[in-house]
């Protein structure tokens, strides 16, 4: 049964109404598609005193870090491949904890918040490593070691993950709130599904009868989304399967002007605070490289190889012959009858 109520609103509204100071809140996209978009709502908010989850700590992580959004930090990975910045600076003065894991235990901790287990089991070898023996603020619940019942043996587990609000990009959403997403999938759909409140912007808000014909592709239902944007070029400057490619450009200068707190200001200052929403944002990217330099990103159509979703039901045609058995009501009754298993 299709879900009637209509989740869609503005940015401003679906951050306002889902996030608070002090939350849990995860970033959802994992490597591509990353939901700029909506963390740079966040910023322009001033949501403060975060727990952030980050898989991927891309641009979203920086921008939020340099924004003192954050106080925390849960992750699996720390890029400095561009230089001393944001995140790696608040670790070092302090300002922010990190709690670390393995890509396993990241997503092992999503798994079992996604399913409503309150644990998950994990191998035991990293027993031996400083992920288990360094801890920050999770402290003794960062791991803990229980009996096995069934064998006796000692395992090793993580806590399950429920944070308050995920925030995601995707491709396409209806907008009830059911939310498509293809590529790189890495721990999207259980940083979403593990959440308390889902927080969606799509590239597109299309026609329910475009997601039922394509049901694969879903992967947070209408039920779960709190919240449905449009936002075109929502993940920008990150590449979005089937949109368009990464603006390698933009990316790698926002990321080199993230090596000091000076320069984070006056990035933020310009394209985040100094845009009023993401359409400003837009705008302001077209007045400044030309109106043709988004389009230049857009990609040209690749489509896989449609998937066959027909089904044969039974039934009976128009001279009372079932479909599949080929023989009519009558006989049918006649044969269990005789079998002993026809009850009038």
């Amino acid at each position: 049964m299709v879900n009637t109520n209509n989740k869609v609103m503005s940015l401003k509204d679906a951050i306002s109404n889902n996030v608070k100071d002090g939350d849990d809140l995860i970033l959802g996209n994992y490597t591509l598609s990353i939901c700029v978009a909506l963390a740079s709502e966040v910023i322009r908010q001033k949501k403060k005193h975060l727990t952030v989850y980050s898989q991927s700590s891309h641009i979203d992580l920086e921008y939020l870090t340099g924004a003192n959004c954050i106080d925390k930090i849960i992750t699996n990975f720390i890029s400095v491949i561009r230089g001393n910045g944001n995140v790696i600076r608040g670790m070092q003065s302090g300002e922010i904890e990190v709690e670390e894991y393995s890509n396993f235990h990241y997503n092992a901790r999503l798994q079992a918040g996604m399913y409503g287990f309150s644990f998950m089991p994990v191998l035991e070898g990293a027993i031996d490593t400083d992920l288990f023996r360094k801890r920050t603020f999770m402290g003794e619940n960062k791991f803990k070691l229980i009996k096995c019942p069934y064998t006796g043996k000692d395992i090793l587990t993580v806590p399950a993950a429920n944070p308050d609000v995920c925030i995601v990009h995707v491709q396409r959403a209806d907008k009830y709130g059911n939310a498509q997403y293809w590529g790189a999938m890495g721990s999207i759909q259980a940083a979403a599904l593990a959440s308390k409140k889902i927080v969606v912007s799509c590239e597109e808000i299309v026609d329910h009868e475009v997601i039922q014909s394509s049901p694969h592709c879903t992967i947070i239902p209408a039920y779960r989304t709190n919240a449905v944007v449009e936002t075109k070029f929502g993940a920008h400057p990150t590449p979005v399967a089937g949109y368009y490619r990464g603006d390698d450009f933009f990316n790698d200068w926002a990321f080199g002007l993230m090596t000091s707190d000076e320069r984070t200001k006056r990035w933020l200052d310009e394209w985040v605070y100094g845009c009023e929403d993401h359409n400003a944002y837009i705008q302001k990217y077209g007045e400044f490289y030309g109106s043709n330099m988004l389009n230049s990103l857009r990609c040209k159509p690749f489509y896989s190889v449609p998937t066959n979703y027909g089904e044969p039901h039974p039934s009976w045609d128009n001279n009372g012959i079932h479909t599949t058995l080929g023989i009519k009501y009558e006989e049918i009754e006649k044969i269990m009858e005789k079998e002993g298993i026809f009850h009038e």
